[in-house]
């Protein structure tokens, strides 16, 4: 059987680049070969669309105690306290870094700016204007296209990693990551490579939910392949709902950062149901409650006065200030005809942020030797039932260096050789309706029986679909060409499966998982942790 040449053996294979994988390629490149892997350009992943900023103790006044009691409350006593301290203290020297490098990070009165969001006691967001994403992503781009020991693989979407069990290779340190396949676009042909290192940086599987603020990158790719690698999988029914993405026919997926709150916008009823502020009969901390609450308050209010969205209101800031602080956001809804200075922003609940995901500890590692994974698609414990606002992006930064560093400690083996992929029994497709047909009915079905408020009956009915799709995406996959949609697909049916089992295994509402069935907390948190088998 062939196997690859040299040009795809590499010291550390990393599959994603957004802010975690760049960040770990960074450290890792002094002294190690680096291949970056990732399904679009370099810039298309969710990293680049985070809007808000990046939490840091960084204000006179402001403690480590205080962020991490913040990230406790939000992850409603499911946030690990290990993991939380860890991050927590680690996040300034991570701004830092990304000022050394040359993030424009925006400042007043020659200090970094700090804003406030919702569930933090503190103005601790580190920003830039209201696109902190896009400027971080810019600027570690540019830095890594200029560093050696970095090649870079676009448009390569993961199939699989390659496990010493699926080889029957003996390991001497049990189940071992020896490599990965990728499906090459530009030739269509799948690729092997070789590494005794792997990091999964690939995101969150937000694109499972019909409606996201996420982009369309978004679909699980890590999490599923770990699971079907023999990865346990952590907390998956922990999917946040992100409070206002903009309501508008000609927009998909626009987030209306949580700082709009955090700097006095308030939530209002639609004209027809009152014009209201209503978010003070649902919380004490009325706007700048954590996103579970105030996504559910809004579920509530748009289902009690049948309204297809409510409004945020920032208009009562002066015209400079909104234009100052939210200068994407301005530009983007005065295209659509909304000029926020003086008029409130119609927006709804979307899927936001994966809370759960691959199984790691606090250098990354995954259950599976020669595997890290960091970033969105990584359980670490930070987020528990909820993220804190602002918890992402530092959780990128913290973990990746982590995870650098456990690779950086040890000598590197040489993997064996693996074989090329084996598509000699697959054929074209010649009905690929049939994807695209099970992935709008997946979507679907996941925001109906699956999304803000659940029941057991919503579950339930949508295993039975998941099950379904299964049996019909296997036989796709084991008899025609894998293409990009095709494997998306399948990963999203997976997430999907592991998000439904998780949630009927959680008998009680908690952050994000609300469940008509089990309204009540139970006494004791506990973390819900899939095992494959």
């Amino acid at each position: 059987m062939p196997v690859n040449t040299p040009p795809h053996a590499f010291d550390v294979l990393i599959v994603g680049s957004g802010l975690a994988g760049l960040t770990a390629a960074l450290h890792l490149a002094p002294t190690r070969r680096v291949a970056i892997i990732t399904k679009r350009t370099m810039s298309d992943g969710s990293s680049g669309w985070a809007q808000g900023g990046i939490a840091a103790v960084l204000g006179e006044g402001d403690s480590f105690a205080s962020h991490v009691d913040d990230t406790l409350v939000a992850g409603a006593g499911l946030s690990d306290l290990d993991a939380t301290r860890y991050v927590v203290e680690h996040a300034p020297e991570a701004v830092e870094w990304l000022r050394e490098l040359g993030v424009p990070f925006s400042q007043e009165a020659g200090q970094l700016h700090l804003t406030r969001e919702g569930g933090h006691s503190a103005r601790r967001i580190v920003h830039v204007t209201d696109a902190t994403g896009a400027a971080v992503q810019r600027t570690l781009i540019e830095v890594v296209r200029k560093t050696p020991n970095i090649s870079l693989f676009e448009h390569h979407t993961l199939v699989d990693l390659i496990t010493s069990q699926k080889l029957g290779v003996g390991s001497t340190n049990g189940p071992t990551c020896l490599g990965l396949y990728a499906l090459d676009e530009e030739t269509d042909n799948v690729i092997t490579f070789r590494a005794p290192e792997t990091i999964l940086a690939t995101g969150g599987a937000g694109k499972v939910y019909l409606y996201t603020t996420n982009p369309d990158t978004s679909t699980g790719d890590g999490i599923a392949a770990a699971w079907r690698a023999g990865c346990r999988v952590t907390n998956m029914e922990f999917i946040q709902f992100h409070p206002t993405c903009l309501y508008h026919p000609q927009v998909k997926s626009f987030l209306i950062t949580e700082a709009v709150r955090g700097e006095g916008g308030h939530l209002l009823l639609p004209p027809s149901a009152g014009g209201t502020r209503f978010m003070p009969l649902h919380d004490d901390r009325a706007e700048l409650a954590p996103r579970d609450v105030v996504a559910r308050a809004i579920d509530f209010e748009m289902k009690k006065h049948g309204v297809d969205c409510v409004y945020l209101d920032i208009s009562h800031q002066p015209p400079e200030f909104v234009k100052e602080h939210f200068p994407n956001i301005y530009a983007r809804c005065l295209q659509l005809g909304i000029d926020i200075t003086k008029e409130p922003i119609p927006v709804v609940p979307a899927a936001h942020y994966t809370c759960g995901g691959i199984h790691t500890d606090l250098a990354g590692r995954t259950d599976l030797k020669g595997l890290h994974a960091i970033g969105e698609t990584a359980y670490t414990g930070l987020h528990g039932a909820n993220r804190l606002a602002s918890n992402s992006l530092v959780e990128c930064m913290v973990f990746a260096r982590a995870a650098s560093s456990d690779i950086l400690s040890h000598e590197l083996p040489e993997p064996p050789e693996l074989p090329a992929w084996d598509e000699s029994r697959v054929t074209d497709a010649d009905e690929t309706v049939v994807i695209s047909h099970n992935w709008d009915e997946l979507r679907r079905f996941m925001w109906d029986y699956v999304g803000i408020v659940r029941t057991n009956k919503r579950l339930e009915r949508a295993s039975h679909r998941i099950a379904l799709l299964q049996e019909e995406i296997q036989e796709f996959y084991a008899n025609f060409h894998v293409t990009r949609d095709l494997l998306e697909l399948r990963n999203l049916v997976t997430v999907a499966d592991l998000i439904v089992r998780s949630a009927q295994a959680r008998h009680e509402s908690r952050g994000g998982h609300f469940i008509k069935d089990y309204p009540q907390l139970e006494d004791v948190a506990h973390p819900t942790i899939l095992t494959p088998g």
